[in-house]
């Protein structure tokens, strides 16, 4: 019989959709705290396909015109670089506005230090054929307890968003799990290069991104859990020695829950 390789194909038609997401900031400052680096993290593990079209900057009244208008722009290009690292797609000719404390503020002080994310959403409707029998082979005869590695499912450096080259892979766990209806599986996030004691989200977000794949294409909620485990389970001690144990320790795995 002929092989035929694993498809990805897309519809020419698309939807678009205005949205927006606020992050907070602390009090006089304009780095991203642990709550917005999880936020914006965990609107990227969303999966979808967004486009950012206006970055709006704003802080409380506290301090003089001049400076809170130097504040809000510092706190809008924290966000863009974020979002760049990211890998986000951010619109050629966005609009980028600092609004200081010129705007009509919110008695809750917290709520006017904050950048506003004005995005849209690209719907692309997918059509998939077959799945990778290297992934079918890795959980056939699988048993309650076994821990499974997801082969070739790469993410963009610090994002929870996964490189185009990898979206087969997440097809290949659809497929499975709709092969599988009594299958249940506990998603678990690995990141490499930080010490146990650095914040990081970016584990936790990365496996939300691929439960919230599986969701959105109707995979029961109750079917599936996901965990992210930072650093706490390296493979390789860290620091890792090369590029290769980074890539181990920088991992998905499948934890099967039942079957």
């Amino acid at each position: 019989m002929k092989k035929y390789s694993l498809l990805f194909l897309m519809v020419p038609m698309f939807f678009y959709s205005q949205e927006k997401l606020n992050v907070y900031f602390d009090f006089d400052k304009y780095d991203l705290n642990e709550q917005g680096v999880k936020k914006i993290n965990s609107w990227i593990a969303e999966g979808k396909n967004y486009e950012v079209t206006k970055l709006y900057g704003f802080c409380d009244w506290k301090g003089s015109n001049e400076y809170n208008d130097t504040l809000a722009m510092k706190r809008v290009y924290t966000v863009y670089e974020f979002l760049k690292q990211s890998k986000i797609n951010v619109k050629k000719e966005i609009e980028i506005r600092g609004f200081g404390e010129d705007f009509e503020q919110s008695e809750d002080q917290g709520e006017n230090r904050r950048v506003t994310i004005i995005f849209q959403e690209k719907k692309e409707i997918p059509v998939v054929v077959t799945s990778e029998q290297k992934l079918k082979d890795k959980f056939k005869g699988s048993k309650i307890g076994d821990l499974i590695r997801m082969p070739n499912l790469y993410f963009f450096n610090n994002s929870a968003k996964v490189v185009p080259k990898s979206q087969p892979v997440l097809y290949d766990l659809l497929c499975l799990m709709n092969d599988n209806p009594k299958l249940k599986i506990e998603i678990q996030g690995h990141i490499c290069c930080k010490l146990p004691s650095d914040y990081d989200a970016v584990s936790s977000a990365r496996a939300r991104a691929i439960y919230n794949f599986l969701v959105i294409n109707k995979i029961d909620r109750k079917r599936l859990a996901f965990k992210g485990y930072g650093v706490s389970r390296p493979i390789h001690p860290i620091p890792e020695k090369n590029s290769e144990e980074e890539d181990e320790n920088r991992r998905v795995e499948i934890l099967i829950i039942d079957n």
